[in-house]
């Protein structure tokens, strides 16, 4: 018996709702609603099940974002993408692995839906023109207006150094010895003097309302004794792990010329329900 194809592409669907989300949860609800229209659908009438899936999923996505537009304006302090917990073998996938960074899904999120949607098509998944065109219901043309204007937006906010992965684990590993510690200066060592932090919280969990610039600054604000430290993989790269009294967060990491310039720290408790089982990612 042939094996069911939206089985077949399900962790591709996934991973199409993810990075157009930036949330697991919304995801998962996303395939659940695209899985209810293919059931019933006349499969022989379906030439290239792969991509009929894939736009079905984009309309779904599409329409969900829609729908998060009013609560993420309404989000309480900063917004950050929800973080997957990953193997390792995601790193080996360099594109794959950047596509779904934190840093790069908190740089999709400054696109509109339908500049999202076809970004990611194009750039992630190397989807043609025409089937984008078909899954947004723009013409071809315009899409190609499209992808070009949303290429330039996100080269122009994504960190510029591209950092091989032993670096980035090298550093990672470093600034999460420092934070074990709580040392200040072992922190300020590891950290750019430029360094941001963004947290988090989702008024449910402790967390800086606004960003937090300077290492002077981030470095006190994250020296405390008591907590516990351990390195986890998120989104395809390094990253930590840190429970202080009871309260977790999951740490991401941009690293550039041997140094921290950005932290993206999670402790909402409702975006980390899916860090003990990795996320299955594909393109």
């Amino acid at each position: 018996m042939t094996e069911d194809p939206f089985v077949v592409h399900r962790r591709l669907l996934f991973t199409v709702a993810y990075e157009m989300l930036g949330s697991g949860a919304d995801a998962e609800d996303v395939l659940q609603e695209s899985w209810l229209r293919w059931a019933g659908v006349d499969r022989s009438q379906v030439r290239d099940p792969r991509a009929y899936l894939v736009r079905v999923v984009t309309r779904q996505a599409l329409n969900r974002l829609r729908t998060l537009a009013r609560s993420r304006e309404d989000y309480v302090g900063q917004w950050l993408p929800e973080p997957l917990l990953t193997s390792p073998d995601v790193a080996e996938d360099v594109e794959l692995a950047e596509s779904v960074s934190i840093a790069m899904l908190t740089v999709l999120e400054t696109l509109g839906p339908i500049e999202r949607a076809v970004f990611v098509l194009r750039e992630v998944f190397e989807t043609p023109y025409g089937e984008i065109a078909e899954a947004v219901g723009k013409s071809v043309t315009t899409v190609r207006q499209i992808a070009r204007r949303a290429r330039v937006h996100v080269v122009a906010r994504r960190p510029r150094v591209q950092v091989n992965p032993s670096e980035q684990q090298q550093v990672v590993e470093r600034f999460l010895n420092a934070l074990r510690t709580g040392q200040v200066q072992e922190l300020m060592e590891v950290l750019a003097p430029d360094v941001v932090l963004i947290a988090d919280g989702g008024g449910l969990a402790a967390a800086a309302q606004a960003p937090v610039h300077g290492a002077d600054l981030v470095a006190t604000l994250l020296a405390r004794p008591d907590r516990m430290v351990s390195a986890v993989w998120l989104n395809g790269a390094p990253a930590g792990r840190i429970e202080v009294d009871g309260q977790l967060a999951a740490v991401s990491l941009v690293v550039e010329n041997g140094r921290v310039t950005r932290i993206h720290a999670v402790a909402n408790p409702q975006k980390l329900t899916r860090l003990e089982k990795p996320a299955e990612l594909a393109r």
